[in-house]
């Protein structure tokens, strides 16, 4: 007889793997004992050597689906007799280091439950087992068992605790089990708080409210949402205005994959996103022919739509009862994080939402839907959240001396989330948002203490931006600590080559709207060369003027007016047709800021490029959302024009790529009245190309593609075929987004290799 010790390391908890271990050892006789703990799962087991051997080797291959095994340590032993094999009491005992699994979607075995009229969980909404349901949301302390979970309040009732005790059943220790007897359940509130119906009854009614064109406020798994009849445009106009959304588009949910189908043009690849257990909000092609089916102000001027399909018991059970797509957009004020907590949802959002769907099981942190699109054939994560956060990015080892040390990352202004980096592990935070409010800073002070807290670790190192007026820096230089400012377009480069697990040399690409470089401007057309653990910025796009700074990103006509000035000086203001989008005492203001250098700042911005470019060629000239022009340039691209406007490259050291003769080529089809579907193309292809010339320049086979302007699918997947068709090895993201969502992990990687 011999006994074995077991450290199971990864996502190990919450996925059914204790009983798993339980089931296998069992079947082969074996005695011993496994246990939670905040390390993993740890299991002694004692048998013959033979069987033994066949319980590590069906310890890998038969892991539950959703487990995730990052490491077995495993150590022999004298056998010590053990008589039995059981599931132990857990321990918190030790550092914390296992992983915290997102939120799943409802498993199918659970849907069949939901909706048969004799099972004891019939239309009950909180349905789960093993195999689905909260974990990150609900989740309070490691290791991952019920007491330290939101559901410690709802007592078991002998039919839920006889499952969860039995081994044969997929809830033996599904620590959000519940019934309708000892479980959560629904209330329906009115907009002064006065609860109106109750359990199924409330569920009946807010469809009703919805069939009314009425807004239901809705709490759902990490947060509430915003609910309203996609079909009805007044409806749909009413939560716009209530909400202070003017044209940013709508996610929509809809019953079932068919009714995805007759609205959305869905790829195999689509439909695995749509279907699998992370359920993300996925950006798929309308079909124009069935569009006036919905509501026109869901998405305007977009030909995509974001869906999502129901992920939850409630929303399974919302969703069969009104058999129409719905608006699902999160339940905050703009630039606010979504609510969590009835009171405040209450407080926040009373004068958007006509009524209040709600339920008594706690949040514990806010987690907003996740977004993805198909980019080059694979996933590209835009937003990420639920379904993927807080499991961390695995980066390759090293052997610098700082590897050991605990990095916590406070990431970027914009799309913010936190990192924290424990050994190889790079633990992400879900979404924060934008760091533009009180409630949106303070969302962000809770993450900062919540990923530390959670696996017992105290920072050893503060990594963050550069920028000097960004909240995030103040809150850095605030702490104790040592604190390493990392440059905004390094992170970016940084973050992709750690998500892909390449290490230097490399040429970045990272190209956004806004970073404040070393130099202390605005860069955002960066090419930097990645060696040795640093970098050196080997090319950028010529810089030029943005009147009235941040002004300029919600006006794109004034990034063509700094354009403009920079290619015509004095001359521009006698052109009158360049000067159609302004007032005469506009131009007049304008004309003095930028004669006296006050309140222009020079940028190498792609992203300001780009709305440039929308505003000449009178696609967008203000927007009300960020992106937007940018979104809009990208849509009008005619896929069958293949020529690229010219541009220069200098041999400067930084290289300049020079784009006024592409601006002076698109003056000219300007005039000549060409189609702002080939123009828009032109200059895409011309962004392609200069990424070649300059890859081409440099010599680095592998060209890293990172930032903001690579969400761009034409411009990113332009760039990965010329790049491929060059012999280049082009990198781009796939579970980290491109824009400032991965800053955190580039800046936390990158600070550890800081000497």
């Amino acid at each position: 007889m011999e006994r074995l010790k077991i450290v199971v390391r990864g996502a190990v908890q919450g996925v059914g793997f204790r009983p798993f271990v339980y089931r296998l050892a069992s079947g082969l006789k074996l005695k011993g004992w496994v246990l939670n703990s905040a390390q993993g799962v740890l299991i002694e087991i004692e048998g013959g050597p033979n069987d033994l051997s066949d319980f590590s080797r069906r310890l890998r291959s038969e892991k539950p689906p959703r487990a995730i095994i990052q490491s077995c340590e495993t150590s022999h032993l004298h056998a010590v007799g053990y008589k039995d094999f059981e599931i132990r009491e857990s321990t918190d005992e030790g550092g914390k280091c296992t992983l915290i699994l997102p939120d799943l979607g409802t498993c199918e075995d659970c849907l069949r439950e939901i909706f048969s009229p004799d099972d004891r969980r019939f239309r009950y909404p909180f349905t789960n087992c093993t195999n689905c349901g909260p974990r990150f949301s609900i989740i309070e302390a490691l290791p991952y068992d019920r007491a330290n979970t939101s559901m410690k309040k709802f007592a078991m009732c002998d039919d839920c605790a006889r499952e969860y005790r039995n081994p044969g059943d997929r809830r033996f220790h599904a620590e959000p089990t519940a019934c309708p007897r000892c479980g959560p359940q629904l209330q329906l509130w009115d907009s002064l708080g006065q609860t109106v119906a109750e359990k199924d009854a409330a569920l009946l009614r807010a469809a009703g409210e919805i069939r009314a064109g009425r807004i239901v406020a809705f709490k759902g798994l990490g947060g509430f949402q915003l609910l309203v009849d996609a079909r009805n445009e007044e409806a749909v106009r009413r939560l716009r205005e209530r909400k202070h959304r003017e044209e940013k588009p709508f996610a929509l949910m809809f019953p079932s994959l068919g009714v995805v189908r007759s609205h959305c043009k869905v790829s195999s690849a689509e439909e695995q996103l749509l279907l699998s257990p992370e359920s993300p909000i996925v950006l798929l092609k309308r079909l124009a022919d069935v569009s006036e089916e919905l509501a026109a102000s869901l998405a305007p001027g977009n030909p995509n739509l974001g869906v999502m399909l129901p992920y939850t018991p409630l929303h399974h059970l919302l969703l069969r009862e009104l058999n129409f797509p719905i608006v699902a957009t999160s339940g905050n004020l703009s630039d606010e994080p979504i609510c969590i907590a009835e009171d405040k949802a209450l407080e926040r959002l009373r004068w958007i939402a006509d009524c209040f769907l709600i339920h008594n099981r706690p949040i514990v942190r806010h987690v907003d839907d996740s977004i993805v699109r198909l980019m080059a054939g694979r996933q590209l994560v835009l937003r990420r959240a639920r379904g993927y956060a807080p499991l961390p990015i695995a980066v390759a080892p090293k052997t610098e001396n700082r590897e050991s040390r605990i990095v916590l990352a406070l990431g970027a202004h914009l799309k913010n989330t936190v990192a924290l980096k424990i050994e190889s592990d790079v633990f992400i935070s879900q979404h924060i948002g934008d760091l533009e409010t009180q409630a949106a800073y303070d969302a962000f002070v809770r993450s900062v203490a919540d990923l530390p807290r959670l696996y017992g670790a105290r920072a050893e190192v503060i990594a963050h931006d550069l920028h000097p007026d960004y909240p995030s820096r103040r809150f850095a230089l605030e702490q104790t600590g040592e604190k390493v400012a990392i440059p905004h377009h390094w992170a970016h480069v940084v973050a992709c080559m750690a998500e892909n697990e390449i290490a230097p040399p490399a040429l970045g690409v990272s190209w956004d709207g806004t970073g404040y470089g070393v130099d202390r401007t605005v860069w955002g057309g960066e090419f930097l060369l990645a060696k040795d653990r640093t970098f050196k910025r080997v090319a950028h796009l010529r810089p030029f003027r943005l009147p009235g700074g941040e002004q300029a990103v919600r006006e794109p006509r004034r990034s063509a007016l700094g354009l403009l000035h920079e290619i015509f000086q004095e001359e521009l203001w006698r052109r009158e047709a360049l000067l159609a989008a302004f007032l005469p005492n506009e131009r007049k203001v304008l004309r003095q800021m930028l004669e006296k250098g006050v309140r222009v700042p020079w940028t190498s911005s792609a992203g300001r490029l780009f709305d440039a470019v929308a505003s000449l060629i009178g696609l967008r000239e203000r927007t009300s959302f960020e992106g937007q022009a940018a979104m809009e340039l990208e849509f009008a691209v005619d896929p069958a024009e293949g020529a690229a406007y010219p541009f220069q490259l200098t041999d400067a050291d930084p290289m300049v790529i020079d784009w006024e003769p592409a601006i002076r080529a698109l003056l000219g089809d300007i005039e000549g009245r060409t189609l702002p579907g080939a123009m828009a193309a032109r200059f895409h292809h011309m962004l392609s190309e200069v990424i070649l010339a300059v890859a081409g320049k440099t010599g680095q086979e592998r060209v890293v593609l990172t930032g903001g302007c690579f969400q761009n699918r034409c411009l990113t997947e332009d760039a990965i075929g010329r790049l491929r068709a060059a012999g280049f090895r082009p990198v781009w993201h796939q579970r980290i987004p491109p824009n400032d969502g991965g800053i955190a992990l580039g800046q936390a990687v990158a600070a550890s290799w800081v000497k």
